[in-house]
C-alpha cells in the first residue's frame, strides 16, 4: 500500500493570502481554522524569524483538528544565516557573541541554548500530535567547499525524537561524485532528504529536481515555483516564488509525490510559491489531481482557478 500524500502551504499568513485568498474582512484570528478546512498541513514560516510564544503556539493547537501538522522551519541562525540578537529570545541575547555587524555568532552552547528554546515552544504542538518535521533550511553559503555535514549533527541529535527535514541550497551537494554521500550522511543520522520542484537552471543556489528516501516513514518535497530570473534576482518574496503552475507541472510534481509515497509512509508537499493565492490554488489543485477532498470551496474567482 502507498504511504500517503499530504499538501499545504508554506505559511498560511502570507500577505499574498490574505489579500487575495481568504475571503475579504476575514479577521486574522480566523484564517488559521479557515486554512485548516481546506489543507492537513501547513508550514509554520514565522518561526525561521523568531521562535513563537508558546501561549500562541497551543491557540493554534486547540483551533485546528485532529490530525492537522505543522511542520516547523527552524531559526534562521540555526539554518546557518545571518541573524540579530533581537531575533533570539530575551533570555539568550545576553549570551550571544555578536560580529562587528552585529551578527549572532552561532556556537555549541546557543545552538542547543536555540533548539531547546525551540521545543520548549513548540511542546502543546508536540503534546497534542500535531508537530510534523523541522524544517532546516540551510543558506546557500553552506556548501561543501567550506562545510561538512557533521556540522548539522549535534542539532540533529539535539532535536530527536523529532525528525529533521533539511534543504540543502547550495547545488554542489548533489553533484555526482557527492550526492551517494549526501543521501547517506542524512540517512544515517536519521534526517530527512527535502526534493524541490524548483526553477530549471544550472545556478549554484538551485537544487536539480532530485527525489530520496532517507527514512521509511517520511519524505518531503517543497515547490519553488520555476521563474528563474524571479528566483536569481529577485527581491521580494512575490518576485523570487511567484509562479502560477499549470496542471500539466502539478500533475510533474504529483507523481514525484507518488513515487516516494511507494517507499515511505507519509510524503509532505509543500507550495512555497508564495505570490497572491498562488501557493494555496496550486496546492488545492493538487489535491484534487491527487484524488483527495480539498475541502470547503473558496470565492468564485478561487474556485475557477482550481478548476484549471
Amino acid at each position: 500500500m502507498s504511504g500517503r500524500i499530504v499538501v499545504g502551504t508554506s505559511s498560511w499568513a502570507d500577505p499574498g493570502f490574505v489579500a487575495e485568498w481568504y475571503p475579504r474582512g476575514m479577521p486574522a484570528r480566523e484564517r488559521l481554522g479557515w486554512y485548516a478546512e481546506r489543507f492537513e498541513a501547513v508550514e509554520l514560516n514565522s518561526s525561521f524569524y523568531a521562535i513563537p510564544d508558546e501561549r500562541t503556539v497551543a491557540r493554534w493547537g486547540e483551533i485546528t483538528p485532529d490530525g492537522f501538522r505543522f511542520d516547523v522551519k527552524l531559526h534562521r541562525l540555526l539554518s546557518r544565516h545571518s541573524a540579530q540578537v533581537d531575533s533570539l529570545p530575551p533570555d539568550l541575547r545576553e549570551r550571544a557573541r555578536t560580529t562587528s555587524r552585529g551578527r549572532v555568532v552561532l556556537d555549541g552552547e546557543l545552538e542547543a541554548a536555540l533548539a531547546d528554546a525551540t521545543l520548549a515552544a513548540l511542546e502543546p504542538l508536540s503534546g497534542a500530535g500535531k508537530l510534523g518535521p523541522l524544517l532546516l533550511q540551510l543558506s546557500p553559503a553552506f556548501g561543501p567547499r567550506d562545510h561538512r555535514l557533521d556540522e548539522l549533527a549535534s542539532l540533529v541529535e539535539r532535536l530527536v525524537p523529532h525528525p529533521v527535514a533539511i534543504e540543502l541550497r547550495n547545488r554542489n551537494w548533489a553533484g555526482e561524485q557527492r550526492l551517494e554521500d549526501t543521501l547517506r550522511w542524512l540517512s544515517e543520522h536519521g534526517a530527512v532528504w527535502v526534493g524541490v520542484d524548483a526553477p530549471p537552471a544550472e545556478h549554484f543556489t538551485i537544487m536539480p529536481p532530485i527525489d530520496a528516501a532517507t527514512r521509511d516513514d517520511l519524505a518531503y518535497l517543497r515547490a519553488h515555483g520555476r521563474n528563474v530570473e524571479g528566483y536569481l534576482h529577485g527581491k521580494s518574496v512575490a518576485e523570487r516564488f511567484g509562479w502560477r503552475y499549470s496542471d500539466e507541472e502539478l500533475q510533474e510534481i504529483g507523481g514525484r509525490a507518488r513515487g516516494l509515497a511507494e517507499e515511505v509512509d507519509e510524503v509532505h508537499v509543500m507550495f512555497n510559491n508564495n505570490r497572491g493565492m498562488d501557493a494555496p490554488v496550486a496546492a488545492r489543485r493538487m489535491r484534487i489531481l491527487l484524488g483527495q477532498d480539498p475541502g470547503p470551496p473558496v470565492d468564485a474567482a478561487g474556485a475557477q482557478l482550481e478548476m484549471g
